[in-house]
């Protein structure tokens, strides 16, 4: 008998106020498959479906391969069998996408190989990612209309489990650092939701037919022309998603959805005090990306051929925008193995996405998204981080000694890794008297649509940390803040990561280095950093990046704002 690979899963395809005749828009996916008990509890997902407000647990809910029905909307609202299902394939179906996309198994921000989601986890319009409860938590909340469900919301689910993936990928982006690194956590949340969304061409075909007949003049199955303009699939795709989930009153991302599309570009726009906030700096990312995925997607159009004169077609439309959406999704998870593990700002979000992309796919003329890319963000005033004129990173230009270091162990064995790091110490700016860490060291098999062959690479963080007290800042030619007591211990950090070829030479390294001591010129990134750590209280007893995480997530859904309060760090 066969092995499986692969379960096909009904879900719903955005949020329950998306609707399609007058139904709830559902489709089906292929999610990786795993021997699965009730719950659904696998290998790397175990839904556990416990109330704490009301103190209840839900009976597991049982998953029976090939069953693909949907219940009636009355009863799908009511059914918390079908919530868990959902929210377990929508889960499953976001760790496959890394997972492709990256080339390799990916591992959760935790050591346990299970990642619990709790589907009605507490009455409240609220749900965020825990790294101590290694857990997805998903509130309810209550409406005009009945109840609302947030693990019913496809991107919603997505969003929280990318902050569980990139957790794992990156731990250190969970570090308070800057303003940048406060919001990349909120907005590739926010990017890799609505591009997954967004490559499901039912859902896209489903905005564009309700653009497309408003006066119900359209002919079946095509399309206006003036509907696939940049503007109108900007209103229409992009904020027409956002209308139809404002259908479920007090939906949870109708707001920050329609902010992102409503911001205009502006070279100066994150020196703004309003975009100093995470949630709303992130948005900026957000909105620079979707203006990407728009503007690639109206260019291919314009090369298909018209029907009728003024019309083309819906389903080639649809498809064209699902499948750059896929490309560009792609793209933004794979980017990730080239930032630096630490202080990522957006300039180097950038820079790895072109660089990332560039490494597999030498062709870029179908869509052309390396250049909007740069185009868009450079709109929003973010520039590539490499100073290259192509935004990708700069080669080496020194070999490394590998000299007593063996090639097989060094794919995979951090110590290996490290013997690597301490014999080019000088070569690659490794202090030796820092506590230095190899934090990962991580295969990867990437297989490039040009020729169809592997690109086998070797993706490795080493972190570097010294802790100091405030008093001796000056030994890195750093200034305490004002009113930082001279007692107060302070950690400087900094890392690199190093992609090796398959023969385990060096292809990139890409850093931010710990402060040299001495260097006072070459250390006015640190500077800023320990003047906003200090600004935003990073220092004080007790702050949380999951307590922020969660404050984040309230202000974004509209709780009170008294409550919104909570701790910052």
């Amino acid at each position: 008998m066969a092995e499986l690979r692969a379960r096909k899963m009904p879900v719903i395809a955005q949020d329950p106020g998306v609707r399609r005749d007058d139904r709830i828009l559902t489709t089906t996916v292929s999610v990786p498959w795993e021997d699965l008990q009730p719950g659904p509890m696998g290998h790397r997902v175990c839904v556990v479906d416990y109330d704490a407000s009301t103190g209840k647990m839900y009976k597991p809910a049982v998953v029976e391969d090939g069953d693909l029905r949907v219940p009636e909307d009355a009863a799908l609202l009511a059914d918390p069998s079908f919530h868990a299902k959902n929210a377990y394939a929508l889960v499953m179906r976001t760790l496959a996408r890394f997972e492709y996309a990256l080339g390799r198994r990916v591992s959760w921000g935790f050591r346990a190989p299970q990642l619990k989601v709790v589907p009605h986890a507490f009455e409240e319009m609220n749900a965020f990612y825990s790294r101590e409860a290694e857990a997805l938590v998903f509130g309810y909340y209550r409406t005009g209309g009945g109840v609302a469900f947030t693990c019913l919301s496809h991107d919603i689910v997505v969003h929280e489990t990318s902050h569980a993936l990139l957790d794992g990928l990156r731990e250190r982006f969970m570090a308070p650092s800057s303003p940048d690194q406060a919001a990349f956590h909120e907005g590739f949340g926010d990017i890799v939701a609505l591009l997954s969304v967004f490559s499901l061409g039912k859902v896209l075909r489903t905005l564009l037919e309700h653009s497309a007949d408003e006066d119900g003049s359209q002919p079946e199955g095509l399309i206006a022309k003036e509907r696939v303009t940049m503007e109108s699939l900007m209103d229409s795709v992009l904020l027409g998603l956002a209308e139809e989930m404002a259908a479920e009153a007090g939906s949870a991302r109708t707001g920050a959805l329609r902010r992102s599309v409503r911001i205009e570009p502006d070279a100066q726009i994150l020196d703004r005090p309003e975009f100093g906030e995470a949630h709303r700096r992130g948005e900026v990312v957000v909105a620079a990306m979707m203006r990407t995925f728009v503007d690639a997607w109206t260019r291919r159009l314009e090369s298909l051929g018209t029907i009728e004169g003024n019309y083309l077609d819906l389903g080639r439309v649809a498809e064209e925008g699902a499948s750059i959406a896929e490309l560009l999704l792609t793209m933004a998870i794979r980017a990730i193995d080239y930032t630096p593990p630490i202080h990522i700002e957006f300039g180097d979000y950038l820079s790895a996405l072109v660089t990332a992309d560039s490494e597999v796919r030498t062709d870029d003329s179908r869509y052309g998204l390396r250049n909007g890319l740069l185009e868009w963000f450079g709109a929003y005033g973010i520039k590539p981080a490499s100073g290259t004129e192509d935004g990708t990173w700069l080669r080496p230009d020194r070999a490394l000694r590998y000299a007593g270091v063996r090639f097989q162990s060094l794919q995979n064995d951090p110590i290996e890794m490290f013997a690597l790091l301490w014999a080019n110490r000088k070569r690659l700016r490794f202090d030796p008297s820092a506590y230095t860490r190899v934090a990962s060291v991580r295969p990867c098999v990437r297989t490039s649509p040009d020729d169809g062959l592997p690109l086998r690479e070797t993706v490795a963080e080493c972190v570097q940390y010294v802790k100091i007290r405030a008093d001796e800042l000056d030994q890195f030619g750093l200034t305490p803040p004002a009113g930082m007591p001279p007692e107060r211990e302070v950690t400087l950090e900094g890392g690199s990561t190093l992609v090796l070829d398959e023969y385990g030479l060096l292809k990139y390294e890409i850093y931010n280095r710990l402060p040299r001591k001495g260097a006072a010129d070459e250390n006015a990134e640190a500077q800023k950093r320990l003047q906003y750590l200090w600004e935003q209280g990073a220092f004080d007893a007790g702050r949380s990046f999951n307590a922020r995480l969660a404050t984040l997530h309230r202000r974004r859904v509209g709780l009170d704002e008294r409550e919104a309060r909570a701790e910052v760090w």
